[in-house]
């Protein structure tokens, strides 16, 4: 039997006390019933089960559609969910005609920053372009091509309903799928401190602030794989752009090692527009 919960404004509350629960009460035990489990609960659980997950790498889509326009970008990395550190290779798709290709652009994911390497436009080879994700319209969650993995559990946080749909299988992994609507202006009260500002940005410059999702945790309440869908309004053409932006988290524990950049290492020059 499916199980659905419509959760009250006290939610926000109980979100953010999970950040100092116990150990014992992390969801998804082996042998519980997700059947028999409350949704809502379990999904704002997902992002303080991964800081004690510590680590893991991961791969990320996002499809990005306005008209008949539709582009994928593809991203893999490694990151560090207790100090909130990432890092990721993203690679742009193509030009139409195929000719051309895109150095692959470096990114680093940090509290509050986006630091991104070989971006282009301008920028020399051997800088790095800063941004403060909490000045940007959507919070990053789609600006760098990819949604940060701490950022997409966050979002989570939200959850106003949620369903269970079934046990299913990522990467040979035994999952169970969730799927409902989070609210980011909800997730941003709840969220960690440095994904505070870029969510409630997001939950301003989106073209609406819930955000339907489908969420796959395994035995242990871990999310491996994660999908949301994002609309906002390009300000250049006024057109509605959809975006599906999808997560996936594997090896969990696994070291990593970021850098972040020198101040003497950040371009500081002005960006041409692409």
């Amino acid at each position: 039997m499916v199980t659905r919960r419509h959760s009250r404004a006290g939610s926000v509350v109980v979100a953010a006390g999970l950040l100092v629960s116990p150990l014992g009460c992390a969801p998804g035990a082996p042998g519980d019933d997700p059947a028999s489990t409350d949704p809502v609960d379990l999904l704002h659980r997902a992002a303080p089960t991964l800081v004690r997950a510590g680590s893991s790498k991961t791969r990320t889509e996002m499809e990005m559609a306005t008209g008949g326009t539709r582009v994928t970008i593809h991203g893999e990395g490694v990151y560090d969910y207790g100090r909130q550190l990432g890092r990721l290779k993203v690679l742009l798709p193509q030009d139409p005609a195929g000719t051309s290709e895109h150095r692959p652009i470096t990114e680093l994911l940090a509290p509050g920053a986006l630091f991104m390497k070989n971006r282009g436009a301008g920028v020399p080879a051997d800088k790095w372009v800063r941004v403060d994700t909490g000045t940007l319209s959507d919070g990053n969650l789609v600006t760098g091509g990819a949604t940060d993995p701490f950022a997409a559990a966050e979002v989570l946080r939200g959850a106003r309903s949620a369903s269970y749909v079934g046990r299913a299988e990522v990467d040979g992994t035994p999952v169970s799928h969730y799927r409902g609507t989070a609210d980011l202006t909800a997730a941003s009260r709840a969220a960690s401190e440095g994904n505070r500002a870029p969510l409630r940005a997001a939950a301003r410059g989106f073209a609406t602030a819930t955000v339907p999702f489908d969420a796959y945790l395994d035995d242990e309440g871990r999310i491996r794989k994660v999908r949301h869908r994002f609309s906002f309004v390009n300000g250049r053409q006024q057109d509605t752009v959809a975006v599906a932006s999808t997560t996936l988290l594997y090896d969990f524990g696994v070291h990593v090692a970021v850098r972040l950049p020198r101040p003497k290492d950040i371009y500081a020059g002005k960006i041409a527009e692409d």
